[in-house]
């Protein structure tokens, strides 16, 4: 006589029937709330070949080896950034739709005409996840034009304008220059280029003598005498070029512009992703070949918390608002 705690035949059939069920049932709940589980798109509002595109692609193959998924970069430019950032604010929560963008997506919208719809909310339509990068922006002039210093540079100009070349009308380099101009009473008129990569070939060319740029494009033609940095518009020296001295060093106060880069998500992120992610960047951005790599293209690596990169971008949104509104600046 079998124990009476033994099962039929009929009844272990049946559990195990059910109990496959159930494990049939749990597996697409567990599926889903896996992150990830399929391969992830990192949007650039830019062309390929810029900072922000260098920077992405970077992350990008460090997460994927992290996460396990494909991290694939998908440059969707125009409007200044507005086009890229507007279709990230727009897609479904689930962080599979990130977005790298430069410090100009808090400013973009307020020098750029666009139509109702076409936009995005600055301070409450994405997640922030973290503040990847700082960019330090210099004034450099061409070894052409034979300037040496800042204090030169403001003579000449009084004594014939001069003209300065920026990636466009409304980008932080042309911001940091009207602060600049008006600070230092210098003669300047700007000469508004498609990106950065015009703008400093005609700066090596010797075509225009004046840029107010990010390290990075002009790194490669210091050594040669083709560009020479005259000031940094940061609070304290950078220590990529700490030989240059700061403006408010020169005497120039309060001309400070730092640019930024950050990683981004829909609103509605949840808490669990932007955990996920902001912990596999502050691990990424501490790796000695990225902070190599980073310095390269003029950027100091940042990380934090998300909170910094709010912070960051609702001060540019303040501060930069006025200075847009002050001085008309408007792109073309």
């Amino acid at each position: 006589m079998p124990p009476r705690f033994a099962l039929s035949r009929r009844q272990t059939l049946a559990l195990a029937a059910a109990a496959l069920g159930l494990s049939a049932a749990a597996q697409p709940a567990l599926a889903q709330g896996s992150y990830p589980n399929k391969p992830i798109t990192l949007v650039v509002a830019y062309p390929a070949g810029g900072d922000t595109d260098a920077m992405a692609r970077l992350f990008a193959e460090k997460l994927q080896g992290r996460l396990g998924q494909p991290v694939v970069v998908d440059n969707r430019p125009g409007a200044s950034g507005i086009i890229g950032s507007a279709f990230v604010s727009k897609a479904p929560a689930d962080g599979y739709t990130l977005l790298l963008a430069p410090s100009t997506f808090s400013i973009a919208q307020l020098v750029m005409k666009t139509g109702p719809g076409s936009g995005y909310d600055v301070l409450n339509g994405f997640t922030p996840i973290i503040q990847t990068v700082t960019m330090p922006m210099f004034v450099a002039a061409s070894g052409a034009s034979g300037i040496k210093d800042i204090k030169e540079l403001v003579a000449q100009s009084k004594a014939k304008p001069l003209t300065y070349a920026t990636p466009g009308s409304g980008s932080p380099m042309h911001i940091l220059a009207a602060m600049f101009t008006k600070a230092s009473g210098a003669d300047l008129a700007h000469v508004p280029y498609r990106g950065v990569a015009p703008a400093v070939n005609d700066v090596l060319g010797g075509h225009v003598p004046l840029t107010f740029m990010t390290l990075g494009p002009v790194a490669p033609h210091l050594a040669t005498g083709k560009v020479k940095l005259l000031g940094v518009a940061d609070t304290h020296r950078s220590t990529l070029a700490p030989d240059v001295p700061t403006l408010a060093e020169l005497g120039y106060k309060d001309v400070e512009l730092t640019a930024w880069q950050g990683l981004f998500g829909p609103k509605g992120l949840s808490a669990d992703i932007v955990k996920t992610l902001n912990t596999h960047m502050n691990d990424i951005l501490k790796m000695p070949d990225v902070v190599s790599k980073v310095g390269t293209f003029g950027g100091l690596p940042l990380g934090g918390d998300p909170a910094r990169l709010e912070k960051s971008n609702a001060a540019d949104l303040a501060r930069f608002g006025k200075v847009v509104k002050d001085f008309g600046i408007q792109a073309d």
